[in-house]
């Protein structure tokens, strides 16, 4: 670990590196002077230095690095300056989603290159099968290697700096648009997964903020400010969840919103509440929670009527329209006719919860809540004008099915008014928060209660009927849909009929002899036959005398006088009794709680020391693995020394001295086999090539031989030649020197002590 004087050496050390290409030693440098413990006070060559930072952490994608550096960069200006936190972490969100679009940019097959299911994971194995087995790799699989790390990276991006920024109060307004931003990255490339995981992390955040709230710096969800920031946070997940169509995620979100407003005591703006109920109604609508749906749609015209001004006649109509189709929709009789004890418990429990995210109550007392039905919607609807603010196609809707009986024309005169509201909708033109109204949604369900009705109808007039003049009464479906329709409507006790199909007719009325119609006719009948009797023969009376009467009258008082003083005496004891039962039973729920708060306090003091001690061995054991982690990458740096290359070995997963060792024998092993198997290559091809060399070469050695030989011969004739010549100009000017030196001969032999001639 490098140690700096001053930061801006670190930075001034980073910068050369960069120009080298060593970016991972650059950020590693900087790394480790921004996790030192030496530079815990905030100055500005800091900010500089994190800027630098998060641009190589992006460049590398180097996720877990930018996620260390921004910790300890936010405990060093969390009391100083959090503004230049803010700075950094735009920063880094912003390069992070340039990079990203700039791959998405480059790829031109996008939503190949986003095929992928959860950027959570690693590959899955039919790809690294496919990308084993093919040695070229296609154009749309190189986009994806290429585009989805970077949506990875930015993903991981918008969850490290919401970790960060959570549960700070000088932070809010970032963390909200970090949210924010993460939505719109989910909606943008159609991400379901990250969102659900998106939303999940927020609704933790705010778990953890609740449970925590005495802690420093926590936000107060009391300050109206900091409410309307979480709002608005949850008003945009409500938003993009129901753009994705993930319904689900949608109630629970609207289910964030309520508890939200629960927890603060704080009635919202208007302009959320027509977010809030428009979205219900899509969610119940989906979910065939026609009821509810209605009654959304109810909260919804009233606030559009009260609070929107700019509210034209056309879109008041509108709203009404819709208001009192949706009501029309939900079918007339009660489902929990026929359920068992516990469909009818998880039912109540189910429509307490969703008439509770309806009405917005903030009361947490179940009683106090009217229970919801139609009946009572209808009630409301009449009561509050909105039947007549309604369209007049609407309204002879309405009048039709609940207040005229026309079984045999019903279907006939229903018809043409459903054509004509399925052309009505549109936009409202001074409402830009509530959805596309469309009438012809509720075409079918208004078709179903026409079915319905003429059954219910048809029940009171005939006792029996054709099925083709059945069929004939109801044009909108097929008789086996009328059949469907009818068993359920039998099953909820709405109307009583039987289909016989062997004789083709359709019975009405029940004919058991424990049914209700006949049972009530025979306690009519019972009640008849007693007052008949009681006036052919009727009780008799005897007279009694004036005297007689008054005696029976005062034993009478006496003993009413007596029986009342024991009752007196009677209350009086049972009081007592009840008194002391009540001060036993408060004994002994204070000993109760005196024992249950007791052995609480006991179990979360085992709780605290269990923990400390889990921590301590967490310790221990995260040394001893560091410990072990700094020996083993001592002994992989020691072996991979001694070699000739030097090259660096990369492990994966965690770094022991037994994987250690064995990745750096499996690496020598590897390279002695490549080196075995290469020089076994080259031995044989420098065999091929001296084999081949030879083979070509040897004609050529014989002809140059044979030349070699025939030149050589005529170089030895004519050195012949020339010796000759040489041996008889050498032989000529040995006589000439022999006749010159002949003179001397007598000379010689006179010489010495001879006597010799003289001249």
């Amino acid at each position: 670990m490098a140690t700096f004087a001053k930061p801006e050496n670190a930075l001034k050390r980073a910068e050369e590196l960069i120009h080298v290409g060593q970016k991972q030693a650059a950020l590693q440098a900087l790394h480790d002077l921004i996790t030192s413990k030496r530079y815990r006070s905030w100055q500005k060559p800091l900010e500089k230095i994190m800027m630098k930072y998060v641009e190589l952490c992006v460049d590398l994608r180097k996720g877990r690095f930018a996620k260390d550096g921004l910790i300890q960069y936010r405990i060093v200006c969390q009391q100083v300056n959090v503004s230049s936190l803010e700075e950094v972490i735009k920063h880094f969100m912003q390069l992070s989603n340039e990079k990203a679009e700039e791959a998405r940019n480059q790829a031109q097959a996008l939503e190949d290159a986003l095929d992928v299911e959860d950027l959570e994971a690693d590959k899955r194995p039919e790809d690294l099968m496919l990308s084993y087995v093919s040695g070229e790799k296609g154009k749309d699989r190189s986009d994806r290697e290429f585009v989805t790390p970077w949506f990875k990276f930015l993903w991981e991006t918008y969850r490290t700096v919401l970790e960060i920024l959570r549960n700070n109060s000088k932070l809010e307004a970032l963390y909200a648009m970090t949210a924010h931003k993460a939505f719109q990255f989910c909606k943008q490339y159609k991400r379901s997964t990250e969102f659900r995981r998106l939303c999940e992390i927020i609704r933790n955040h705010l778990a953890n903020l609740n449970k925590y709230r005495d802690q420093r710096d926590r936000p107060d969800l009391t300050a109206p400010e900091s409410c309307q920031l979480y709002l608005d946070t949850r008003v945009e997940q409500l938003k993009i969840a129901t753009e994705l169509s993930l319904w689900q995620e949608a109630f629970r979100s609207v289910e964030d919103i309520h508890g939200l407003m629960s927890l603060v005591k704080r009635t919202p703006k208007p302009s959320v509440l027509v977010v809030y109920y428009a979205k219900l109604t899509e969610i119940f609508w989906i979910s065939e929670s026609h009821l509810y749906h209605a009654y959304a749609w109810l909260k919804l015209f009233n606030l559009q009527k009260s609070y929107n001004k700019n509210l034209t006649q056309k879109d008041l109509q509108l709203l009404a329209s819709s208001v009192l189709l949706a009501a029309l929709s939900v079918t007339p009789y009660d489902h929990k006719y026929g359920a068992s004890h516990l469909e009818l418990e998880n039912e109540k429990d189910r429509s307490l919860r969703m008439a509770n995210l309806v009405n917005f109550s903030l009361d947490s007392k179940r009683e106090n809540r009217e229970m919801v039905s139609r009946a009572t919607l209808l009630s409301e609807l009449a009561a509050k004008g909105v039947i007549s603010c309604a369209s007049q196609e609407v309204k002879d809707l309405y009048n039709l099915m609940e207040h005229e009986f026309l079984p045999l024309d019903l279907a006939s005169k229903v018809q043409p008014l459903l054509s004509k509201i399925s052309t009505i909708g549109g936009k409202l033109s001074a409402a830009s928060s509530v959805p596309e109204i469309r009438l012809s949604q509720y075409q079918t369900a208004l078709e179903k209660l026409t079915a319905l009705r003429v059954l219910q109808q048809a029940s009171h007039i005939f006792q029996s009927m054709k099925i083709d003049m059945l069929s004939r009464m109801i044009p909108f479906f097929e008789f086996n849909v009328v059949e469907k329709i009818a068993v359920d409507a039998v099953k909820h006790n709405f109307v009583a009929m039987k289909v016989n199909h062997l004789a083709g007719a359709v019975h009405f009325g029940n004919m058991d002899i424990e049914s209700d119609v006949l049972s009530s006719h025979l306690s009519v009948l019972a009640d008849s036959l007693n007052k008949a009797l009681s006036l052919i023969h009727p009780p008799v009376q005897k007279p009694s005398k004036p005297s007689e009467n008054l005696t029976s009258l005062a034993g009478v008082v006496e003993k009413e006088h007596r029986r009342l003083l024991a009752r007196k005496s009677i209350i009086e004891k049972r009081k007592e009794d009840h008194e002391r039962q009540i001060l036993e039973k408060e004994k002994i729920e204070e000993t109760k709680r005196l024992t249950i708060q007791k052995k609480s306090a006991d179990e979360e003091r085992e709780r605290l020391l269990k923990e400390q001690r889990l921590r301590e061995q967490q310790r221990i054991r995260k040394e001893i693995e560091e410990k072990e982690a700094r020996e083993a990458a001592k002994m992989i740096e020691d072996l991979t020394g001694r070699g000739k290359n030097k090259k660096k070995i990369h492990i994966e997963g965690d770094m022991t001295k037994q994987h250690a060792m064995e990745v750096v024998l499996n690496q020598q092993v590897k390279e002695r086999q490549e080196m075995e198997k290469k020089l076994a290559k080259l031995a044989k091809t420098m065999d091929h090539l001296e084999r081949a060399k030879r083979q070509e070469e040897a004609p050529l050695i014989e002809e140059a031989f044979q030349k070699r030989l025939e030149e050589e011969k005529i170089l030895h004739e004519q050195e012949q030649l020339r010796e000759i010549e040489l041996s008889k100009q050498h032989h000529a000017g040995d006589l000439q020197e022999k006749n010159r030196l002949s003179r001397l001969l007598e000379h010689k032999e006179c010489f010495p002590g001879k006597n010799c001639p003289t001249p």
